[in-house]
């Protein structure tokens, strides 16, 4: 008879081994924060065009609440602003 492995095992392994792909450091994640929030509000593929980004933010809470955080002051910015002049 076969153990079953509950999920949180499973969740614990993959944590320690670690994204199957490219992974950013936290210092390349920091450079390329920016560019990859505006690549996700304006609906493009950040995934795509930042490669590592998403494995290093699913792996690395600090970044992601960076990434959240960022995103929300963003999004807080583009509601509270004025709209753009008609030509």
């Amino acid at each position: 008879m076969s153990e079953r492995r509950r999920p949180d095992d499973v969740d614990v392994l993959r944590g320690l081994l670690g994204p199957e792909g490219p992974e950013l450091s936290c210092e390349a994640c920091f450079e390329a924060l920016d560019r990859y929030v505006e690549l996700e509000l304006s609906g493009a593929d950040a995934d795509a065009r930042v490669p590592g980004m998403r494995a290093h933010l699913e792996g690395c809470g600090a970044c992601d609440e960076d990434r959240r955080s960022l995103r929300a002051l963003i999004e807080a910015g583009l509601a509270s602003a004025p709209p753009a002049p008609a030509d």
